[in-house]
């Protein structure tokens, strides 16, 4: 088995502020409400999927980074079925994230409208149990957002992808 990976990747640095519990991005060309405090946030995705050639079994690839943020499949991903169950744990510096919303998308036909499947959020543990709900081709998503350490006020916005087929 072979992880395909688009490596942690750098984006771009923006503002966003808090209302509450829930951070806002602000648009290119766009300032902040005034009266709010404004922190950098720097933005860095990472996309993943997993293929086999020959047999599968190899572990090795399945092995969690622990940097950053990541989707860990606790199964192997290149062996669901649809209608059963796939586990997968969201893990932050090597971590359990807790509470996370995670997106499963399918890919769908131009016209069936039905793209997300589901939005869970991760347990206690960092976990998830996502169900594809027919045969194609899958995506997950999960997002986060942490203060960068050693920096005032700048925070890193995460996006992780993983793909994978329902066969």
């Amino acid at each position: 088995m072979y992880r395909l990976s688009s490596g942690q990747r750098i984006g771009r640095l923006s503002k966003m502020y808090r209302t509450g519990e829930a951070w806002t991005i602000v648009g290119e060309g766009k300032t902040p409400p005034p009266g709010v405090t404004s922190v950098d946030v720097r933005s860095t995705t990472l996309a993943d999927a997993y293929v086999v050639r020959g047999k599968p079994g190899a572990a090795g690839a399945m092995a969690a980074r622990g940097k950053a943020l990541e989707i860990h499949p606790l199964g192997d991903p290149t062996s669901y079925a649809p209608g059963t169950a796939a586990a997968f744990e969201m893990l932050y510096e090597g971590k359990p994230l807790a509470g996370e919303p995670v997106t499963l998308f399918r890919e769908a036909g131009f016209y069936d409208g039905r793209k997300q499947v589901a939005v869970v959020n991760s347990d206690k543990a960092g976990k998830v149990m996502l169900t594809p709900s027919d045969a194609g081709r899958y995506l997950i998503l999960v997002r986060h957002r942490a203060a960068t350490p050693g920096a005032a006020d700048a925070y890193s916005s995460f996006t992780v992808t993983l793909a994978f087929e329902a066969i």
